[in-house]
């Protein structure tokens, strides 16, 4: 036996070790960032550091699949360093980030922007390319350059990017295909929601409610609707984000049914907030899509117990004061902080009840690390996985208060919530990156791209000879691969 081969760098032990499957008393054993042994104690090779977890459970750590860090572009609201240090406080160890940042993440270029700004990151990511109505052109770049994941926004949100029309939807998604990444869909229909607000506006409405108004629950479901045929016409594999209607879960059910390669997240202001939100907390409560009524709430919690929805995010979307704080509701921006929340704001539903600890695990962790490549390397406390774990004492009580959170931007509609459960310690490939709920400052910087251990299955192009390339010709001159290589 080689001593410096056998020794572990750290061994967690006395600790419950929680899967998407069970929970059972064990130790963890680390070796250069990775899992190497789970077991008893004893069973556990020799360590340079030991570290006693009693009374904590150990977690896969969190994989928040929706995140805007707002650099390049809009760092007074956000950067990567402030945002990544959320995440491990919230015990959060890799996050997926958008690219709604100026400039947008639509070309090779503005990707090494990106790229450059991650550097700072606490915890691992993946960065998400944009899927645009004038960007086709660049997709190809992108994937080559280091994207993890498309992101199409169907609906306009922060940053105004126009939505594509389906046409340029359909041609993205026949490109995407042949690579097997998944794209991501703020999927609300643009020209409903404009003519409303519109009209709206022209009526002198200007209080939080209108926002909803303008936004009803058909404007989601159409869009899901819609991208769900095309996502089975082309092979594309697409994830809903932040679902905030019952209506949406049909369209999502009907999809998976007829083998549609689709996930689907909703985030927890739409499980924990109704629309008394608009009159208790005015434009701090304004995101895109709008909480909604109590009976949407209520079926998207049965969403939650019977799998239709498959994971939990945030939508994390920090903005300055001056910007969120507003009487006229169409002038406030939209979205709040959450990646650090998310966390104790669960296991509060847990210790309520609500869903069991394992449901949590699978939804948090383990169901996005499967939809975007990074299973089992990710989403799983087994030998051979990155060493990402949240330490979970699940009887601590804790307030949030927004001055207490990492984000720049920090007002959040949580402000007042008592929570029941939280990380003490988050390690991200074996690193404490938070460590007895402080910050591990020096750890800036140990993120690294998701892209090193993403395997996406192989790639399912359907109809491939009806693709735009295939009919204009431009297949065989270099735009897109070949039948035989997509396959």
């Amino acid at each position: 036996m080689e001593p410096n081969h056998a020794m572990a760098d750290l061994v967690i032990t006395g600790g419950v070790i929680v899967t998407d499957q069970a929970s059972f008393k064990g130790a963890v054993a680390i070796r250069d960032g990775r899992i190497v042994a789970v077991g008893s104690d004893e069973a556990m090779p020799p360590a340079r550091e030991t570290f006693d977890a009693t009374g904590l459970h150990l977690l896969p750590g969190a994989i928040d699949a929706h995140v805007h860090f707002r650099e390049p572009g809009y760092t007074h609201k956000e950067d990567w360093r402030t945002g990544t240090a959320a995440a491990a406080m919230g015990g959060v160890t890799t996050v997926f980030e958008m690219p709604n940042t100026n400039p947008p993440t639509g070309t090779v270029e503005a990707l090494k922007l990106k790229q450059k700004a991650a550097e700072k990151a606490y915890v691992d990511y993946g960065l998400y390319g944009l899927l645009a109505e004038d960007n086709l052109d660049q997709l190809e770049g992108l994937i080559k350059g280091g994207v993890a994941a498309f992101k199409c926004f169907m609906g306009n949100t922060f940053g105004n990017l126009p939505s594509p029309s389906t046409g340029a939807m359909l041609e993205g998604f026949e490109i995407i295909a042949q690579h097997g990444l998944r794209i991501s869909l703020h999927a609300e229909t643009a020209s409903i929601m404009a003519l409303r607000q519109k009209k709206l506006m022209a009526a002198g409405r200007r209080d939080p409610l209108a926002h909803l108004a303008s936004r009803p629950a058909v404007v989601a479901t159409e869009a899901v609707a819609r991208a769900a045929i095309l996502a089975e016409w082309t092979g594309a594999r697409i994830h809903i984000l932040h679902i905030s209607s019952g209506d949406e879960l049909r369209p999502l059910r009907e999809a998976k049914a007829r083998g549609v390669d689709i996930t689907g997240e909703t985030c927890p202001h739409y499980l924990l907030f109704d629309e008394h939100a608009y009159t208790d907390l005015g434009s701090i409560i304004r995101v895109n899509p709008p909480v909604r009524e109590k009976h949407h709430q209520d079926a998207l919690w049965e969403g939650v117990k019977d799998g239709t929805i498959d994971m939990i995010a945030t939508d994390h979307a920090p903005h300055d004061p001056e910007e969120k704080l507003r009487d006229d509701i169409w002038r406030a921006d939209c979205g709040f902080p959450g990646v650090e929340t998310q966390m104790p704001l669960m296991l509060t539903q847990v210790h309520a009840g609500r869903l069991s600890l394992t449901d949590y695990v699978r939804m948090s962790s383990t169901a996005p690390a499967k939809a975007f490549g990074l299973y089992p390397a990710k989403g799983a406390i087994v030998p051979g996985a990155d060493a990402d774990i949240a330490l979970v004492y699940l009887n601590k009580r804790e307030t949030i208060r927004a001055e207490d959170l990492h984000s720049r931007g920090k007002i959040t509609p949580f402000e007042g919530f008592e929570t029941v459960g939280a990380p003490v310690h988050t390690l991200v490939r074996g690193r404490f990156v938070m460590k007895d709920r402080k910050l591990v400052e020096d750890a800036s910087g140990w993120g690294l791209s998701v892209t090193r251990i993403q395997n996406m299955p192989a790639p399912e192009p359907r109809h491939v000879d009806e693709t735009t390339a295939a009919v204009t010709g431009a297949a065989g001159k270099g735009a897109g691969r070949s039948t035989q290589e997509a396959a």
